[in-house]
């Protein structure tokens, strides 16, 4: 669980490329108290947004990675012992809904079903928070949304939000930025050569057409950013690909070295 505050009232707003009506669907949202959820694959800047949006709102974000361990005592809350005494220690969600946060559920699917089940009351008209264990009921904060994420792509019929899950959220699809937008990201966040980020682009554009490797996962935009971020630190163009784009890709060596190959074509 991480939470981001605002440091002595000074609030930092990170770079976010807009690439369609994202931002105004959010702020619709946001106004109207609707649960929003993102989908798209890893690493299309969805938690960027996120986090660009929370700034903009001027909200305190709790942002939780879901994984098949997350249960609802993680977000809700549950009793410690601390000294001779047991006291109630309030989870990530309990936290959000009472001080009026923005809560981001990275991955929701990955979670247990029992996370699904304690959120629906907040997914309402209700806007409420049942704590089973306590006996209460605590009424959402007026500035407090719930936002998650969803990879529809990963694991596909295995991990899936169920169809009544997903009509409790407005919902906005993530994918790869265009070329040229893609570049002016890595410019902006980086500070790489515009030549070199177009290069670096080309790379991801072949390699993602490149559907007959079966690839779990293609080449995001965060590892693009990676291998700016390791060209801009000095690193050789090829070996920073190599490490920060075709490496992370795939543990198939045959793969691994006809992309190596391919890329150092390419830059």
């Amino acid at each position: 669980m991480k939470s981001t505050n605002n440091l002595n009232g000074v609030i930092t707003t990170p770079y976010y490329k807009p690439i369609a009506k994202e931002i105004e669907v959010f702020e619709h949202s946001y106004a109207q108290k609707l649960p929003f959820l993102l989908k798209g694959p890893t690493g299309t800047g969805k938690s960027r947004f996120i986090e660009f949006m929370s700034s903009k709102l001027e909200k305190n974000l709790v942002t939780v990675s879901c994984h098949e361990e997350t249960s609802s005592t993680d977000l809700i809350g549950r009793y410690i012992i601390k000294g001779a005494e047991t006291v109630w220690l309030d989870g990530p969600l309990t936290t959000a809904v009472k001080t009026g946060a923005i809560l981001y559920l990275d991955e929701i699917a990955e979670a247990r079903p029992d996370v699904i089940v304690a959120i629906h009351s907040l997914t309402d008209h209700r806007r409420e928070l049942f704590i089973d264990k306590l006996g209460k009921t605590i009424k959402a904060h007026p500035d407090f949304m719930l936002v998650a994420s969803f990879n529809p792509g990963y694991q596909k019929g295995f991990k899936e939000l169920k169809p009544s899950t997903r009509q409790r959220f407005i919902a906005v699809s993530f994918e790869y930025p265009e070329a040229t937008d893609e570049a002016e990201i890595l410019v902006n966040e980086t500070a790489i050569l515009e030549n070199d980020a177009k290069k670096l682009v080309n790379i991801a554009t072949k390699i993602r057409n490149l559907t007959e490797l079966g690839l779990t996962e293609t080449v995001s935009t965060r590892l693009l950013v990676d291998a700016a971020k390791l060209i801009q630190s000095g690193l050789p163009k090829r070996l920073s690909v190599h490490v920060a784009i075709v490496e992370p890709l795939t543990d198939d060596l045959e793969i691994i070295a006809a992309l190596k190959d391919l890329c150092d074509l390419m830059i």
